[in-house]
């Protein structure tokens, strides 16, 4: 298919279109970019616990064991780099899974047969669906972003090389993609598939046979038992149900049903796609076929190792990170029929209405899943204080690994770096309020929800005011916890339902504080959720 402009119209608008590649990309950095300073999830603060010492030093040899049953020695690399370096700035490394996200993209870009705007207009609605809101959890905690960018940057440039012939580096960029993830293990049979199109006979069986070598060596080292929060045993409808929502998840935000049916669409499509190209054997169709058996063999291991029946009615595969598989097999079909979509004008149009439909569709889905994504972390604010406060116990109930205290302390990580701040009007820890001037609400208007304020935990609360910070304070006044304000509380009809608030409560603490941006007030109510 080809659709050319005439002299210097046709240049401007390749080169419109060409901006639409960068516009999702530069949203996505920039929401990166507002991500917290603390990075809140327990793998960051487990991995770096695992690969120093209480010095801060780097440990080579852990970096080469397994975390979740899986390699994981390129982001424990990048954990640690992030850690000595900038002090731990979440903000960094979400940034960079942005950064390997493009990668991503201009891999696949790299592979399309067709040119000029019509490769342009391809390249928008690649970038538009890798940098969806829906897969957001990619770069809003680093945890998952540094997990998942590397392999899939890795893997996805090793089906590009491949594609062009470059076996070499494809070997090389797979090798990463291994060490980076269990998600890099998928891509080298699909190599093999990629040289086998190509008519790489050598190559084929040098990617086969390197695959059930490193696939391996995985299966008889990795620790047993079932993988974390997998489904015992063999549940082939619930795994099912898992593989086809990680195909269709971008076409939703909260409904699996809704997921299913279109993940079943995508993979019945693909799957004609693939038959009909492996049939013609044409080597420009080799990275797709490998791209798409790369996204199905994800959704497989997704679906076998992490379907699980915890929280009765969900679908691991609606996870936001997850949804990245079916967006690598929605670009492997739109390669494949755009490449045999006749060159006439009517055709072109349809076209650019399809992908308008297929870009606007995705976006819209993905802006209640990002807003979700947001709001799930929200809580985990308390971290930073947990931390600077160097309770254990609270750690432990946000499951911080403690033990890393000593190395974080050490590499001068945020919040040892001697910038922390409790956020509160300039109330910081050990300063001393005037309690004569706090101002009680009464128990209608706010709760702890604890009967008793107990040391080194974490409660959560509301208050029926527009409150910016929360304190925890001794009978002395002495400011001995904060914690974070502006939570949703759906049971609360105050402040558009965001009226909650988490606090860690220190030592001694007898009453917990909000600020109103005026005035502290002490919150007086009490709530057992058990009672």
């Amino acid at each position: 298919m080809a659709v050319r402009g005439s002299g210097v119209s046709g240049r401007w608008v390749t080169a419109g279109v060409w901006v639409g590649v960068a516009v999702p990309f530069l949203l996505a950095v920039w929401a990166a970019a507002r991500s917290t300073r603390v990075n809140l999830l327990l793998d960051f603060w487990y991995v770096l616990s695992k690969v120093t010492d209480d010095g801060g030093g780097l440990l080579v040899g852990p970096l080469f064991s397994y975390y979740l049953e899986q390699p994981f020695a390129v982001p424990s690399l990048l954990f640690y780099s992030d850690a000595a370096v900038f002090g731990g700035d979440n903000r960094v490394l979400t940034v960079l899974a942005v950064v390997l996200l493009g990668v991503v993209v201009a891999a696949l870009v790299s592979m399309l047969a067709p040119r000029g705007a019509v490769r342009a207009a391809v390249a928008v609605v690649f970038s538009s669906l890798v940098f969806t809101p829906h897969l957001s959890e990619l770069w809003v905690q680093a945890s998952n972003g540094v997990s998942w960018a590397p392999a899939l940057a890795l893997a996805v440039c090793a089906l590009a090389a491949a594609h062009r012939g470059r076996h070499v580096p494809a070997l090389v960029a797979a090798v990463g993609a291994t060490l980076s993830f269990g998600s890099g293990l998928a891509v080298w049979f699909p190599l093999a598939v990629v040289a086998w199109v190509r008519r790489d006979k050598r190559w084929a069986l040098a990617h086969l046979g390197a695959g059930v070598v490193v696939v391996g060596a995985w299966l008889l080292t990795r620790p047993p038992g079932p993988q974390a929060g997998a489904i015992p045993g063999f549940a082939p409808v619930e795994q099912a149900k898992v593989v086809l929502a990680t195909l269709g998840a971008v076409w939703s935000a909260e409904s699996p049903r809704t997921a299913v049916v279109a993940g079943g669409l995508v993979a019945l499509v693909l799957l004609v796609l693939v038959i009909f190209t492996l049939g013609e054997r044409d080597p420009l169709d080799a990275g797709w076929i490998g791209l798409a058996g790369y996204a199905g063999a994800l959704a497989v291991l997704i679906g076998v190792g992490r379907a699980s029946d915890a929280v009765p009615g969900s679908n691991t595969g609606m996870l936001s990170r997850y949804a990245v598989v079916g967006v690598l097999a929605l670009c492997a079909v739109i390669a494949m029929v755009v490449r045999r979509v006749p060159a006439r004008r009517s055709t072109a149009v349809a076209g650019v209405a399809v992908a308008v439909l297929v870009v606007g569709a995705t976006y819209a889905a993905g802006l209640p899943k990002e807003a979700a994504v947001r709001a799930s972390y929200a809580p985990l604010g308390v971290v930073p204080v947990a931390l600077r406060m160097e309770s254990v116990p609270a750690l432990d109930q946000l499951d911080i690994e403690p033990t890393v205290l000593p190395a974080a302390k050490a590499l001068g990580m945020y919040p040892f770096d001697g910038g922390f701040t409790l956020g509160c009007h300039g109330v910081e820890l050990g300063d001393t309020v005037d309690l004569g001037r706090v101002e009680d609400l009464p128990p209608s208007a706010g709760t702890v929800d604890s009967r008793t304020l107990v040391q080194d935990t974490v409660v959560a609360g509301w208050a029926a005011i527009p409150a910016d910070c929360v304190l925890a304070v001794s009978a002395e006044g002495e400011v001995v916890g904060g914690g974070v304000t502006r939570l949703q509380r759906p049971d609360v009809p105050h402040a558009d339902g965001l009226a909650g608030f988490r606090v860690v409560l220190g030592p001694g603490t007898r009453d917990v504080l909000v600020h109103d941006g005026q005035v502290l007030r002490r919150v007086t109510g009490r709530a057992d959720p058990e009672a």
